[in-house]
């Protein structure tokens, strides 16, 4: 077989467990830290994650796609990450998920947002559950959250998939996002460490 796959089927499969175990790994590290401190680093991330969705690539057809051992594990390799970064921030993780799977397997914006719905989900568990674990979840709030989500998880796949053939417009309007969200976190937890500082 030469390298080619023991790991069968789409990229995401081949995160699957990766992505939970990076999620337990970071959420464990990131009840330790400091909240202001975790924001400010998240804030961080994002302006790199921006950039990083900013950069011309070339796209690769996910059906055509041969899922070789090496991309396999490269996948892997990111999901444990993204995982990790989920659990390490508290966070769903789609925004890092998305990047991840672009950089590993070269697949359209269209795709990966598809398949990072289902690394979402299993990573953002993973993480709920050790905060839970904990007592570190306000229930009502994270019930008014996830309603919340559902309408505009609707709203946002429907423009989505209008956006699907302009891939720039789509990874430029994820950017400007992500870029816009970091300003505003990096301003407030930054503000708030000067103030205990």
């Amino acid at each position: 077989m030469h390298g080619e796959a023991t790991c069968a089927g789409p990229a995401r499969s081949c995160s699957r467990w990766s992505a939970p175990l990076g999620a337990l790994l970071g959420s464990s590290l990131g009840k330790a830290i400091d909240g202001q401190q975790l924001l400010f680093l998240f804030g961080l991330i994002m302006v790199v994650v921006g950039i990083a969705m900013l950069r011309p690539r070339r796209e690769r057809d996910a059906a055509r796609q041969v899922t070789s051992l090496r991309n396999c594990l490269r996948t892997g390799a990111a999901a444990l990450v993204a995982g990790a970064a989920s659990g390490f921030f508290g966070i769903g993780g789609g925004f890092l998920i998305v990047p991840a799977l672009i950089l590993a397997t070269g697949m359209s914006m269209a795709n990966a947002v598809g398949s990072s719905l289902l690394a979402v989900g299993t990573f953002g568990l993973a993480t709920a559950l050790n905060y839970a674990a904990s007592g570190m979840v306000n229930w009502p709030v994270a019930g008014l959250f996830i309603a919340g989500g559902l309408l505009g998880g609707m709203a946002g796949t429907r423009l989505s998939l209008r956006l699907a053939s302009q891939r720039n417009t789509l990874a430029r309007i994820f950017a400007g996002i992500v870029f816009v969200v970091a300003a505003y976190i990096l301003y407030r937890s930054g503000s708030a460490l000067r103030l205990v500082g």
